[in-house]
């Protein structure tokens, strides 16, 4: 790549630019809720809202003394309506899939106060392609104040920027505590904001068909009090991403604007990022660091992504690009690091910020996060500020040395003398590193058998709709489509139905239908009759099929017939419920998913079947998925019967043992609450505690020295 080519990056390639009267930088939820709290309590005629997400109940201050107005958000949006009956609330809210029902809050539309304000309008933008969300995130008050950024108003977010790991305050709706949270939102004024307006007001149009009119420019909103602008008057740009959809050509203004700035950047690139998975701009920064003379890149990302999903498919594919940056680095100028916090333990926090700043000359943060989707397949806005004078680069430097600042504990003006003294970003972090708040480096590896099962990454991170003949093209070679079309309609109908499965006794009302008082009941009833020896294992071998958990047959089976006869008939269950699972993934799905899976599959197969044994047991003792899940993949795979029967025993018998006996003794000392019974209670926690924390090391250590046990 030519070291010379010094390409300008493109002024019309964003949505448009924008005068802002004022600005500034809000780090953190305390920040951005607080300012957001008393930006909408001077709304006069219309606040928009444009997310991703939302829950009524979150409370925006926490830790203040009162001051009349309510804490929690639907409550204030409330009292905003009955105190200005000229004030019009629109909330516009991404029709979110069923993936994501245990993050969020249940139908908000259906809070009954809401439902029957004739001010209040709430819709759900389902106008997406199917896959893609709506992951814009904009407040827009009169059109003349605007909050753009990462963060939505949403449960789990707000924070401050000490992440301090036992601050009480930091809870959600149902009162249970979270992990510290980190992300940045921008507060404008002016016809920035006025465009911002634009926008929101475009994307309620084109979902719900009604065209609302912009606010009247006099009287302006006033600017929060306790916000202090970081810089008046100033042109900022707004970019976005858009799908091509019912007709509508696609929109990539951000991912060119990236790409742009990473090729003209010189001296470094700061990134604060959730995700790292994009094909485009891995390869743009993979360019840079070939550069003889480039930039340094500092990348901050989260130790680990949300949830379990996120973790087994974005975590497998930023350890890929991981891979392919360190060894496009020859001159030793990346360096990838994750915040960490004294005390946090094996908690984390989480980074959801989205920003890249290049030379103290391009700015930009919004919703768009560095993954494909971002790029080309979600709804996103970015603000983006470019260094015309140096006022506007010491904003720049001034935004990412706060933020460096927060991350390593340390001053402002330290981060600056220091970074002035090197001229090395990299030796700056390296420098400061090691206090009470730090940047520790991130190596990123993921398991390797996580990293077989992912499947193609167009599939779980596409940059744009997939079409059925596509999907088809990148699961099936040409030669076998046709052939195994038929065969592959039952085996996938089979796996999704039991991940769906799964999902609803997990995270929706129907885990109510199967309770633990009601199957005991039901079993005490039969338990002395002979056909107890023919319905408590039918009942396994049912509950496997349709994914009802299995610690709740563990419990209620312990409960009934004792702790160690209930373990072994539990035992026998689960060992009979997995055998038929096994059987029914190698007659339905055996051959489909081979051909499906192709060379991937058929890697990970045979490092199943070289492991055997351990490897089973290492799924049971570390369940990746659902038991009637891993049961049905594993009878695809070349793992062989009596392998799979002997880890599952080894596998589960410490899990269930450990169930068995920890629910009998509790019940006991319900019962019987005894100073002596509470003993016992807990001797028998502790047990199970250090010989779960025993079997873990173990596994680790056969894995670590087994064969192929590397990383690919």
């Amino acid at each position: 790549m030519s070291e010379t080519r010094a390409r300008t990056p493109p002024r019309d390639a964003g949505y448009r630019r924008a005068h802002a009267e004022r600005l500034a930088f809000l780090i953190d939820g305390e920040a951005y809720f607080g300012a957001l709290r008393e930006a909408v309590c001077g709304a006069r005629r219309r606040l928009l809202i444009v997310g991703w997400d939302i829950d009524t109940r979150l409370r925006l201050v926490r830790g203040r003394p009162p001051d009349g107005r309510p804490e929690r958000l639907g409550e204030l949006l409330y009292y905003l309506l009955k105190q200005n009956r000229n004030l019009h609330i629109h909330v516009l809210i991404w029709d979110w899939a069923m993936l994501y029902a245990a993050e969020r809050q249940w139908l908000p539309l259906y809070n009954l106060r809401w439902r029957r304000h004739r001010r209040l309008h709430f819709r759900l933008d389902d106008r997406c392609p199917f896959g893609a969300s709506q992951h814009q995130k904009l407040v827009v008050i009169d059109d003349n104040l605007a909050f753009i950024g990462g963060f939505d108003l949403s449960r789990d977010r707000w924070d401050t920027p000490d992440h301090s790991p036992d601050d009480e305050r930091r809870t959600n709706p149902d009162a249970q505590p979270y992990r510290p949270f980190h992300d940045l939102q921008a507060l404008v004024s002016g016809p920035a904001a006025a465009a911002l307006g634009a926008l929101a007001r475009e994307r309620w149009q084109r979902v719900t068909g009604q065209y609302l009119p912009a606010c009247p420019p006099e009287p302006p909103t006033a600017w929060p009090a306790h916000v202090e602008p970081e810089v008046c008057d100033i042109e900022v740009g707004i970019a976005r991403t858009a799908p091509a959809y019912e007709g509508e050509p696609a929109i990539r203004e951000i991912e060119t604007l990236l790409l742009a700035a990473i090729d003209t950047c010189r001296q470094y690139l700061y990134i604060e990022n959730e995700y790292l998975t994009s094909e485009r701009i891995g390869k743009a920064l993979e360019n840079s660091l070939q550069r003889d003379a480039g930039p340094e890149l500092v990348v901050v990302l989260p130790k680990k992504t949300g949830n379990w999903l996120e973790q087994n498919t974005m975590d497998v594919l930023r350890w890929r690009l991981l891979c392919r940056l360190r060894e496009a680095d020859r001159h030793a100028r990346l360096y990838v690091c994750y915040p960490e916090r004294e005390g946090l333990g094996d908690s984390y926090i989480s980074l959801h910020s989205k920003l890249l700043i290049a030379d103290d000359s391009f700015l930009t943060l919004g919703s768009a996060n560095l993954s494909n989707r971002s790029m080309g397949f979600d709804t996103e806005c970015n603000l983006v500020i470019r260094a015309h004078d140096a006022a506007t680069r010491r904003l720049i430097g001034g935004l990412r040395n706060r933020l460096l600042g927060e991350h390593l504990d340390t001053g402002v003006d330290a981060i600056a003398s220091r970074h002035e003294r090197t001229g090395s970003l990299i030796e700056t972090v390296r420098a400061l590193h090691g206090r009470r708040r730090s940047l520790e480096p991130l190596d990123g590896k993921v398991d390797d058998l996580a990293d077989s099962l992912l499947p193609h990454q167009r599939i779980v991170d596409p940059e744009r709709p997939v079409s059925a003949e596509e999907m088809a093209d990148l699961m099936l070679p040409p030669e076998e489509r046709k052939s195994t079309l038929r065969q592959l309609t039952p085996a996938l109908l089979t796996l999704a139905s039991l991940a769906l499965l799964a999902a609803a006794w997990h995270w929706t009302p129907l885990n109510r239908w199967l309770d633990a008082a009601g199957l005991e009941v039901l079993l005490s009833r039969i338990s002395d009759s002979p056909a107890v020896w023919v319905a408590v294992p039918a009942a396994y071998v049912a509950a496997g099929l349709l994914s009802v958990p299995l610690t709740l047959l563990v419990v209620v089976t312990a409960l009934v017939f004792g702790p160690w006869s209930g373990f072994f008939i539990a035992l026998g269950g689960a060992l009979l419920s997995a055998v038929c699972n096994f059987a029914l993934g190698r007659r339905l799905a055996g051959g489909v998913v081979r051909r499906v899976a192709g060379a991937r599959l058929n890697r990970l197969s045979e490092r199943l079947a070289r492991r055997g044994v351990l490897a089973i047991v290492t799924l049971r003792l570390v369940p990746i998925a659902p038991f009637g899940l891993v049961n049905l993949v594993a009878g695809a795979t070349r793992v062989r019967l009596r392998d799979f029967v002997v880890g599952s025993l080894i596998g589960l018998s410490p899990g269930l043992l450990g169930i068995a006996l920890f629910s009998h003794q509790v019940a006991t000392t319900v019962r019987k609450p005894e100073l002596g019974a509470f003993a016992l209670l807990a001797a028998v926690a502790a047990v199970l505690a250090v010989g779960a924390w025993m079997l873990h090391r173990w596994v680790q250590q056969r894995l670590h020295d087994s064969p192929g046990s590397r990383s690919a």
